[in-house]
């Protein structure tokens, strides 16, 4: 027996942060680009690029943000989440074009080496574009936590793969000022490279996942199994549990079995306490909670269950 569900809370308002992205990505580019155009550096031509990343991955989350925040219609009666598993598909494959780009870059110059010019201002402004990145990271990453986010998980994790990508690219950057060894400025290219295609492959997997109804994570399925325990203390049993995540939508369904004596209205106000102890420990969630009497076998039996 369905029971009428809480409805997700307002998500409109998480826009903001992916316009905080898109400003971050723009005044880094800019400082990256100035910061190669002083030096002559591949390393922090390959910072500017995966910012160049950072821009496309954040207009993206803005977008399936907006699309995500909309109210279940007719078309799509569960609603639209899943949209933010797109954003971090397109990131993720945007990152590895990225990858591949820096790769070449770093090989050609690995090729036809040259001495690095300005490095000391280079290295500030590169800096200073890494802080703001790590600024904006934070606070992505914390709302992410507090909204269950995925595509603003994404985009934070990816300004702090630029974040130590900057670090990296600026240390060597350093070590060719200090030894003129001219080659140390693209192999830390190419590992930068490395770097981002870890992170690339990352998000698609995770991505996918979600897309392909991955379950709840296993603790919260252990909170789950802790609200079923008190109240199989009630004379309940539950069999046929299944859950899912859609980006921040979290989908529960399960079969309550309760003694054959009980009545509809205290069977149906019993599975209305069950399901509100659950949204206590998960937040917002679709729960079906389907009623069944416990002294009926076939009550037991389910056809997706081996």
């Amino acid at each position: 027996m369905p029971i009428p569900q809480k409805p997700l809370a307002d998500r409109s308002s998480l826009t903001r942060f992916a316009w905080l992205s898109i400003a971050a990505a723009v005044t880094t580019i800019l400082m990256k680009f100035i910061a190669y155009v002083m030096t002559g550096s591949v390393g922090l031509l390959s910072d500017a690029i995966e910012s160049g990343v950072n821009l496309a991955g954040a207009v993206m989350a803005l977008w399936m943000l907006t699309l995500a925040a909309q109210p279940a219609d007719e078309k799509h009666p569960f609603g639209h989440s899943k949209a933010e598993y797109f954003s971090s598909v397109v990131e993720g494959m945007l990152i590895l074009a990225a990858a591949s780009g820096i790769a070449y870059t770093a090989i050609e110059r690995m090729m036809h080496p040259r001495p690095l010019e300005q490095v000391g201002i280079g290295v500030v402004v590169c800096a200073a574009a890494s802080a703001v990145n790590f600024v904006v990271a934070r606070k992505l990453m914390a709302a992410a936590k507090a909204h269950n986010s995925i595509t603003l998980e994404a985009d934070s994790r990816h300004l702090m793969t630029d974040v130590w990508t900057s670090t990296g690219v600026i240390a060597g950057v350093g070590l060719v000022a200090l030894t003129g060894w001219t080659l140390i400025d693209p192999i830390v290219a190419l590992v930068v490279a490395g770097n981002i295609v870890w992170t690339g492959v990352g998000l698609v997997r995770r991505s996918v996942d979600g897309l392909m109804d991955v379950a709840l994570p296993e603790e919260e399925q252990r909170s789950i199994e802790k609200v079923m325990a008190r109240y199989r203390e009630k004379g309940v049993a539950f069999h046929a549990l299944r859950t899912r995540r859609a980006a921040a939508q979290r989908s529960i369904s399960v079969h309550m079995l309760v003694p054959g004596g009980w009545t509809v209205h205290d069977a149906h106000h019993l599975a209305e306490d069950f399901e509100g102890d659950l949204r206590t420990v998960l937040g917002d969630a679709l729960i079906a909670t389907h009623l069944e009497p416990i002294d009926d076998a076939s009550a037991f039996h389910d056809i997706h269950e081996k």
